[in-house]
Order: structure tokens, then C-alpha cells, then sequence
């Protein structure tokens, strides 16, 4: 077993996941010694996070005893406990309905993640069955941010951004519905791209999932490792429905040219609910001085859109797709699913979907397509959009409980991720950045959506703004090192 010592951690803490591939390539350090580290960390800081809630430490010394290949050979890596499947590892959702379940396969975004040389140790917290923006399951109780144990981490990848915070882990794998990547790494202060639909796959297990909305990739510290991420997992499989265009050259090798001026449109408008925050606000205003000191237009545009309209249809679309995965899965397994398997609003939700006739469902999804293609007309004009990822600071635990089954009670305090599943029923690429800490302890996100299939502008303009801001370099107080 290799040993852990003092400089170790604090190496491991100070790299990001390519600068830990660097030192592998280089024998400074072995995979190894990167495994035993992040289980060290795993063991000292988790009882203090509730982060990684499924672990597989000998699985990863075992594979760390093969020689590094691919872009982050040796990296320490959590999969999301929501739809990966890695063959022979238990998986349940958040759900203790599937507490025996074992992956009898690789999902192909799995395979790709191994490819790119990561060692998985494990799997991250995260709320039942996803559809919720904090991470609080019944199963495993709630992730705690890093920066202050009162307030919520985010979610449904809260676990991994917790983690990634706190620097167990370099980057985690995180998925995105409603926000699921972009929320918790605001909240945590780090880096979360929603992919372009059609960008990664589904498969093999689906074709597709919410007509493209869902997107899977990953919360990092850093814009190049998201960068670097991309290039790695990028790509369809043979008969995927959407199709992404692909830059002439990589992500990361885009990241070496700065962005020529850029046309930025900007809303300071909630859609629905209360106002945005006055630090929040603060936190935007102070981007838009940044922006036009690096040389970019900024013009203020409030989206014509009605949002709030859209979000009780994209709400019966997830509802029955969750109802008619739930249908299946109990068929398969011979078990009925009842109310006592689940979280109050979880039940709400599937009770909701079974009250939905073909016709009601139908028009729902008439109403998602028609609002993905005027907000799509709407931001045609402007290079990247800019808004606020949530638009109040981070809700304090317990907000986002699902124990809460008032279905429309609970949906209206989605208000504050109103500009999130917007992004995911057009298919824009969206990124949340760090770009402010409220007080000193809160971290604040900003929104930077693009055109589909420009994720390299995003990528590009938010490298800029790293190297100004040095988000990289902020350190929370349960963190390694």
C-alpha cells in the first residue's frame, strides 16, 4: 500500500486533474499513491461532507496497479449514484428500493471515463431519484457544503461537487435535468458545463431521455479540466437522434486562443418569484465590468419567453418519463413500488403523471418544443448569454427536502433555478462559473449560455475570466491540504 504523507496531500490538493495525469506521466507520482490519497481524504473529510456514499476502494487500487492510459491516467474519479452503470458496483438512484441492485454492464459514457484513464473510488450522494436542486435522500441523509454546513450544497450533484470542493477528488462526474450540474457547482464554487444536446450519448441503455434535456459530464475546479473532460467523453453512438458540431480542433487545444470580442446579452429579470438578490446582482454587475475590461459588448436583454408558463409542462414531461421508467423497472424486477419506497414529493410527482391523459402530455411537449425554439431565435443575436445561475444565494439545508409532498408548493421554489431548465429544454450549452464569494464564505454562480454546439466560445471566455478572477485558487474550510 503506498503511503500518504503531508507533501502528498497537499500536492494532490494544489493540482487539478490534468496537472495529477502531468506528475503520473512524469513518475513523480504513481496511480497509486493519487488512490490511496483520495481514500485518505474519503475516510477524513466525508464523515464531515456525507459526499461519497458508495465506496469501491479496492476496485480502484486494483486498477491503479495497471499502467496509466488516456488523458487522466491515475486521476481519482466519483461516478454520480444516478444512471451510470459499472459493471459488478451497486447503484440505486438515492432510492432504497434498489438497495441490492448490481450493474451487470458499462454504460458507454462509463466506458469512455475509464478509457480516459480515471480510477473511480466510488459514487456520489445525491437526492432521490435526482429531480431536486439540494441533495437531502432519506436513503443516505444530506451532503453538507464544504463552505458552510448550513447551506445546501445544490443538487441532484450535490455529492460531487462537494466533493470536488473540497478537493477529495479533481472532478466528479455530475448530470443535468434542471440545473443538476450548473446548481451545485455554483453553490460550491466551481466550474459546471451543461453540454450541447446531442454532445454525449445516452446509450446504450436509452436513445434518449426527456427529448434531449438530460445532459451527463461533470463539476470541475478548473476550465481546462471541463475542457479536457469533453474531449475525452465527447461523441454519439451509432443511431443517436441528436448530433452536436464538433470544433475543428479540441476543447482544451481551443482553450489557447482568446475569444475575440464578444457580443454578451445579460438579465438581471427573475423570470418568476422574488427579485434577484442583491448579492447575487452585485455579482453581475461586478462580471459586466470584467467583461467590458476584457474587451466584450454587454447589453442588457430580458428573455421574452415565458418561463414560468414552461415550467408546469416540462415538469408533466419528466413526471410521466420517471412514472414509465419506474413501470418498467418494477416489471422487470417482480416487485411492486409503493408509496412507503418513496419520498413524499417523489410520489406526488408519479401520482401527477398517472392523472395526465395522452392528449395533456401531448400538448406538453408541444409547449417545451416551441419555447426551446423561440429561446433559441431570441439569443441567435449574441455570441453568450449571461445570467445569474440561481437567482438568490444558497438556500439553506432543508429548503429543498423532498419530504415536502405538496407538488406545486414545492415546484414554485424552483423559482430560483428558473434559468436552468430553460437551457436544458433548448439544448444550449450552459456554464456556471464562480464568479463571486458573498461575504467571503457564499459562493455565487453566473450562467454562460451559448450557441448549440459552442461550447468552445464558453469554454474560451470562462478560461478568460479564470485567469482574472482565480476561482481555482479559493479553498474551503473542510478541504484537503
Amino acid at each position: 500500500m503506498a503511503r500518504v504523507t503531508s507533501d502528498l496531500v497537499r500536492l494532490y490538493a494544489d493540482s487539478d486533474a490534468l496537472a495529477l495525469a502531468e506528475l503520473v506521466r512524469g513518475k513523480q507520482v504513481s496511480p497509486l499513491e493519487l488512490v490511496e490519497t483520495a481514500i485518505s481524504l474519503v475516510e477524513a473529510l466525508d464523515p464531515r461532507l456525507n459526499a461519497v456514499v458508495i465506496r469501491t476502494f479496492d476496485l480502484a487500487r486494483q486498477a491503479a496497479l495497471a499502467p496509466p492510459t488516456g488523458p487522466f491516467g491515475g486521476v481519482p474519479f466519483l461516478l454520480k449514484n444516478i444512471a451510470s452503470m459499472w459493471q459488478g458496483t451497486p447503484l440505486t438512484n438515492g432510492l432504497g428500493y434498489f438497495s441490492d441492485f448490481v450493474c451487470d454492464h458499462d454504460s458507454e459514457m462509463v466506458r469512455r471515463i475509464k478509457a480516459a484513464g480515471f480510477l473511480l473510488v466510488g459514487r456520489s450522494n445525491t437526492p432521490e431519484c435526482g429531480w431536486s436542486i439540494g441533495t437531502e435522500p432519506r436513503l443516505y441523509g444530506p451532503t453538507m457544503n464544504p463552505w458552510n454546513p448550513a447551506i445546501t450544497c445544490g443538487g441532484s450533484s450535490g455529492g460531487a461537487a462537494a466533493a470536488v470542493a473540497a478537493r477529495i477528488v479533481p472532478l466528479a462526474e455530475a448530470s443535468d435535468g434542471g440545473g443538476s450540474i450548473r446548481v451545485p457547482a455554483s453553490c460550491c464554487g466551481l466550474v459546471g458545463l451543461k453540454p450541447s444536446r446531442g454532445r454525449i450519448t445516452y446509450g446504450p441503455e436509452a436513445v434518449d431521455l426527456w427529448f434531449g434535456s438530460i445532459a451527463i459530464f461533470c463539476v470541475t475546479r478548473t476550465v481546462r479540466d471541463s475542457a479536457a473532460y469533453l474531449d475525452a467523453v465527447a461523441g454519439p453512438m451509432t443511431g443517436d437522434p441528436y448530433l452536436a458540431p464538433t470544433p475543428a480542433k479540441g476543447w482544451l487545444a481551443g482553450l489557447a486562443e482568446p475569444p475575440a470580442r464578444l457580443r454578451i446579452g445579460y438579465t438581471l429579470a427573475a423570470p418568476w418569484g422574488p427579485p434577484v438578490a442583491s448579492d447575487v446582482a452585485a455579482a453581475l454587475h461586478e462580471t459586466l465590468r470584467l467583461l467590458e475590461r476584457l474587451g466584450h459588448h454587454v447589453e442588457e436583454h430580458d428573455l421574452a419567453v415565458d418561463l414560468e408558463q414552461v415550467w408546469p409542462h416540462y415538469n408533466a414531461i419528466n413526471a410521466v418519463e420517471t412514472a414509465a421508467d419506474f413501470d418498467r423497472v418494477t416489471a422487470a424486477n417482480g416487485r411492486p413500488i409503493g408509496e412507503a419506497d418513496f419520498m413524499p414529493l417523489n410520489w406526488s410527482l408519479l401520482q401527477h403523471a398517472r392523472s395526465l391523459s395522452a392528449v395533456q402530455y401531448s400538448e406538453s411537449i408541444a409547449a417545451v418544443r416551441k419555447a426551446s425554439q423561440r429561446l433559441a431565435i431570441e439569443l441567435a443575436p449574441y455570441d453568450v448569454f449571461l445570467t445569474p445561475t440561481l437567482t438568490q444565494p444558497p438556500r439553506p439545508v432543508g429548503y429543498w427536502s423532498m419530504e415536502d409532498g405538496d407538488r406545486l408548493r414545492y415546484l414554485a421554489r424552483w423559482s430560483d433555478a428558473a434559468y436552468m431548465f430553460a437551457f436544458n429544454l433548448s439544448g444550449l450549452p450552459a456554464l456556471s462559473v464562480p464568479a463571486a464569494m458573498a461575504d467571503g464564505a457564499t459562493p455565487i454562480g453566473l450562467q454562460l449560455v451559448g450557441r448549440h454546439g459552442d461550447e468552445a466560445t464558453l469554454l474560451r471566455l470562462a478560461r478568460q475570466m479564470e485567469e482574472d478572477l482565480r476561482w481555482d485558487l479559493r479553498r474551503p474550510p473542510v478541504s484537503a491540504g
